[in-house]
């Protein structure tokens, strides 16, 4: 384990609220942020092109890079909806504090852009699909989830810095 880690990381499913979150738990605990995806598209263009152009494998790699560098600082750091999917980023964070956003379905209907998002071009359906595949992962090395449904991400923000800070940080 790195002796430079994140204070939390968060994951989730995408629209769950982990870039706005992760922005407000780092304001809070008086740190830095950074978020996986945002690292990759000011690196390579957005997230839209390099599937398009290079497809989800080449992304994969990109962010598998943006993750090993994020989880070797001091920043809260957010994570892609998909990058527990890479066998290597779910043993790294079996040594982190890993907080894992839930968000409904109803809830996350309004959040979705899918002009952004590659893997949700027909909205809901897709999301819900992606998260059946996805949710053991999240669930392999979450420490701690909260709901962000219904709730604002200043709300979230002020649980996980209260949790952070009155427990006992062994993951």
């Amino acid at each position: 384990m790195p002796d430079t880690q994140p204070p939390v990381v968060l994951i989730g499913p995408p629209a769950s609220g982990k870039t706005k979150v992760g922005k407000r738990v780092a304001a809070l605990l008086g740190t830095t942020h950074l978020d996986t995806d945002r690292v990759v598209v000011a690196a390579h263009g957005p997230i839209p092109e390099i599937f398009d152009n290079l497809g989800e494998q080449a992304f994969r790699q990109l962010e598998r890079q943006a993750v090993v560098e994020a989880l070797g600082t001091t920043s809260v750091v957010s994570l892609g909806g998909g990058a527990v999917t890479h066998p290597d980023t779910l043993a790294d964070l079996q040594h982190h504090t890993v907080i894992g956003l839930t968000i409904s379905e109803d809830a996350v209907s309004s959040r979705l852009d899918n002009d952004k998002r590659p893997l949700l071009k027909n909205g809901v359906a897709d999301w819900v699909e992606l998260v059946k595949k996805r949710q053991h992962l999240y669930d392999q090395v979450t420490t701690w989830s909260v709901d962000a449904s219904h709730r604002s991400a200043d709300d979230v923000a002020e649980q996980i810095v209260s949790w952070l800070t009155t427990k006992d940080r062994t993951p």
